[in-house]
């Protein structure tokens, strides 16, 4: 099996500036996410990045990075410009990592991309986990999922999906077992990520602010593997970062 990883990070954050760089532990957030990636054992880790800073902090720790245009509207766009500077043929499993996600598992990544590895009718693969708590379940920053019987997306949604038509209270309650959280890590073909940016956005994307309707409105599968755990915590604001560096600082991460 072979797959490559790449980490798009950009400098720039409106709640949390420099977050790439943000110190955990003695290391700069991003070195620590491509550290962590690596035990997944990818081919190679690669940051694609807009910033000169980001690609000197990760040289100065043995991190390969890409320097990549600044106008990419996303990270998507970004990991197809990437795609091309490293010449990776069409038929290569390319994984997705967030570059604020310093603990996230490496069986996580390796089953995702074992997934896409395993179905070629398959353009992507993500991941995602059950959760049974009815905040989450109503929570519009928690996006949601539902898939067939061959585990393939069926839609993704910010609205609480399934709706328990149901439910002993009435309400946004999670039907038990059936109420599926969307982790954002993604495996990609290689040919794929060089035709998405050329694809015309779906109304749906733009309705949804979710970037992978519009994978499902052009009709392509994506392949999703439901983990029985939840992923580490990401780092959005200083809140998170502070509660970040403590696992760290408990023995969370390598």
């Amino acid at each position: 099996m072979s797959f490559h990883i790449v980490i798009p990070a950009r400098l720039a954050s409106t709640r949390l500036p420099n977050k790439p760089l943000a110190d955990i532990a003695g290391l700069p957030m991003i070195v620590r996410v491509a550290r962590q990636a690596a035990l997944a054992g990818a081919a190679q880790v690669v940051v694609a990045t807009d910033a000169p800073e980001v690609i000197s902090a990760c040289e100065a720790h043995g991190v390969r990075a890409l320097l990549t245009r600044a106008d990419h509207p996303s990270g998507s766009d970004r990991l197809a410009e990437a795609v091309e500077q490293l010449g990776l043929g069409d038929d290569a499993v390319v994984l997705n990592v967030q570059g604020d996600e310093p603990l996230i598992a490496p069986d996580m990544i390796r089953a995702c991309a074992e997934l896409l590895l395993s179905r070629p009718h398959c353009a992507m693969s993500t991941v995602a986990h059950t959760i049974d708590s009815a905040e989450e379940f109503a929570n519009p920053n928690v996006v949601k999922l539902v898939c067939d019987a061959a585990g393939h997306a069926l839609y993704f949604s910010r609205a609480p999906i399934p709706w328990w038509r149901d439910a002993p209270s009435g309400t946004a309650t999670p039907h038990p077992g059936a109420v599926l959280r969307h982790v954002g890590l993604y495996g990609y073909r290689a040919g794929f990520l060089r035709r998405f940016p050329k694809l015309p956005q779906s109304p749906l994307e733009q309705i949804e602010a979710l970037e992978q309707l519009r994978v499902l409105w052009h009709g392509e599968r994506i392949a999703v593997h439901v983990s029985d755990s939840r992923p580490g915590p990401g780092v959005d604001t200083p809140e998170d970062l502070a509660r970040v560096r403590q696992l760290v600082a408990n023995g969370a991460a390598a």
